[in-house]
């Protein structure tokens, strides 16, 4: 089979602006890796050993970033439609976590990686606070690669107590099992999966807790990444104030959520460089606050989007977009009907499309593999079917793929070359997928009735 894979005829949003877009364009790929964009790469003696795609009729962009999913928690979607925040630490880090085997989050992780990839969501990064034993983290990882989803695999604590995880927590991440875990998965430099540290932070842990898992991130070399300023429960505990005040800000750390931030919160992040993950539909529906986007753009941020929990949002990155476009334009246009002027200023599609892929990979730190479509990054691709009735016709590109397109749209997926989906099917085996996370979903909910009944 050719190492060469021609896109033909697509409306390409590179997402670059040194490279720009093309109303009908070709995409070259050889050996995995993008080499070349442009009007017409076919029929000029380039290519005649390629793959051919006919794009003719998509809209042709880079594949979503995910910036913080618990996947783990695919094998319990939906069981937690109403919750709010509060809610979500008893009903599922304090009931189903603790019940959690390995091969559950093998499961769940493989399941919820291929329901990205069907999504047009190529890399993610794993929020993975289930490693209960060190057989945990092994079935995460391993799920990672069977997907073949580019992948920042963030290890993180275990959860089989609320109380001895989550209630100003004295048990730090093991720190030899994290080494092990880099060792055994992560020693290559260029692969499709990297690691980070996944911490709780202050407030959640003592400071001498906190203090050893950001050290053990630096010794290490991976980034971090932190929930901070969400709804009662973190944003209460000024956070980043906190650990500025340790001395353990820098260019290494995400902070997901940042609806409470303060102004000089901010100003902490921005100035040492950190990065910011927001999940709208999840603060919005389960009170974490408002999905500060703006917010994060007025200090000088470039924030991503991340899905957070499929027990009460959906998966995909069109709910979270729409939720986010939604939100801060609702605020936006608050304020100028207060003020009784005409609004203007508010956020666009094409930044909500810049937020959702390019940002999402200068996140994860792989800004220079994927989050655009220009010559040198890998090819994470994705063909979006504007022929559909609920795209077409197409008048703007971006504000069709950003709030009218759906999974449904999601023709074809390319991950560092390789397709995963052709046609609107999976090439990976779903069937398999689907019985081994309904096998998890079984045995959990049987573990939480049992639990429930009297001793």
């Amino acid at each position: 089979m050719s190492n060469r894979l021609l896109i033909r005829g697509g409306h390409i949003l590179s997402m670059d602006p040194a490279v720009g877009d093309f109303p009908r364009g070709d995409l070259l790929v050889e050996d995995g890796r993008i080499a070349a964009v442009g009007s017409v790469l076919s029929g000029n003696g380039a290519t005649p050993d390629a793959e051919v795609i006919d794009a003719t009729g998509f809209i042709v962009i880079p594949g979503f970033v995910d910036t913080h999913r618990h996947t783990w928690e695919t094998a319990i979607r939906g069981v937690a439609p109403d919750a709010t925040l509060d809610d979500y630490f008893v009903e599922i880090l304090d009931t189903f976590a603790p019940h959690y085997r390995a091969e559950d989050v093998y499961n769940s992780n493989l399941a919820g990686a291929l329901e990205c990839l069907n999504a047009g969501i190529t890399t993610l990064v794993d929020w993975s606070h289930i490693n209960n034993t060190p057989q945990h983290p092994d079935a995460a990882v391993q799920a990672l690669r069977d997907a073949g989803i580019r992948a920042q695999y963030a290890y993180g604590s275990a959860n089989t107590s609320l109380s001895d995880y989550w209630f100003q927590s004295t048990i730090a991440i093991p720190g030899d099992d994290v080494r092990r875990v880099r060792e055994t998965y992560f020693s290559a430099g260029d692969s499709l999966l990297t690691m980070a540290l996944a911490t709780r932070g202050p407030g959640f842990c003592v400071p001498e807790v906190v203090e050893a898992e950001w050290k053990l991130a630096r010794e290490l070399d991976i980034p971090i990444t932190v929930h901070v300023a969400m709804g009662r429960l973190a944003g209460r505990f000024g956070m980043v104030k906190q650990l500025s005040d340790m001395g353990l800000l820098g260019p290494d750390t995400t902070y997901v959520h940042c609806c409470h931030l303060s102004d000089e919160e901010w100003e902490l992040v921005a100035r040492s460089g950190g990065t910011v993950s927001i999940a709208a539909q999840v603060e919005t529906q389960m009170g974490h606050g408002w999905p500060p986007v703006v917010a994060a753009m007025d200090h000088g941020l470039r924030p991503s989007l991340s899905i957070d929990v499929v027990t009460t949002v959906p998966g995909d990155m069109f709910t979270q977009i729409r939720a986010a476009f939604a939100a801060e334009r609702a605020r936006g246009n608050a304020v100028f009907w207060e003020r009784n002027e005409a609004a203007s200023g508010l956020l666009t599609a094409r930044q909500m499309m810049q937020i959702a892929t390019v940002n999402g990979a200068h996140v994860a730190g792989l800004e220079s593999r994927t989050g655009t479509l220009a010559p040198g990054k890998r090819a994470d691709v994705v063909l979006i079917d504007a022929r559909a009735i609920n795209i077409a016709p197409v008048h703007d590109p971006y504000a069709a793929v950003a709030l009218c397109a759906d999974v449904s749209n999601v023709d074809t997926v390319i991950v560092d070359g390789a397709v995963v989906k052709r046609a609107g099917r999976l090439l990976a085996n779903t069937a398999r997928a689907r019985d081994l996370v309904e096998s998890s979903r079984d045995y959990l909910l049987g573990q939480v009735e049992d639990a429930k009944k009297p001793a």
